[in-house]
C-alpha cells in the first residue's frame, strides 16, 4: 500500500475481542492496530495527541518524547499507516490528530466488559 493510500483508507473494521466469534480479516485488522501500538513511544504519541486541543505539529513531539526528529517521524508514520493518526501539511510542517473513527473502533475492539470472572 503507497502511502497516498494508507492515509486515506479508513481503518479495517474490527470486532470487539469479547466478540463470540472473530473473522480471520477481523483478527488481522485488529493485530494490526495492537502491532502499531506496539511500542511504548507510538502510545504516549497516541496519548499526547488524545491530551490536546487539536492537532499537533510534529516537531513539538520531539522535547515531551526525549526523541529525535527521525525516531519521532517513524513512530508517527507507522501510527498514520495504521489508520490511527490523520496527517495534515501545513507548509513544511505536518501536523498529527487522532482520527475519530480509529478512536472509536480502538476504544470498540478493547472492551471486554463482561467477558469473564
Amino acid at each position: 500500500m503507497d502511502v497516498d493510500t494508507a492515509m486515506l483508507a479508513p481503518i479495517a473494521c474490527c470486532a470487539p475481542l469479547a466478540a463470540p466469534a472473530i473473522s480471520a480479516g477481523e483478527a488481522a485488522a485488529t493485530a494490526d492496530i495492537f502491532r502499531a501500538l506496539g511500542d511504548p513511544n507510538r502510545v504516549r504519541i497516541v496519548n499526547l495527541l488524545a491530551t490536546s486541543s487539536g492537532p499537533v505539529c510534529a516537531c513539538e513531539l520531539y522535547e515531551p518524547l526525549g526523541l529525535a526528529q527521525p525516531t519521532v517521524s517513524h513512530h508517527l508514520k507507522k501510527l498514520t499507516d495504521a489508520g490511527l493518526l490523520e496527517r495534515e501539511q501545513r507548509g513544511k510542517w505536518a501536523y498529527f490528530s487522532l482520527k475519530r473513527d480509529a478512536v472509536e473502533k480502538l476504544a470498540a475492539v478493547a472492551d471486554l466488559k463482561g467477558a469473564c470472572c
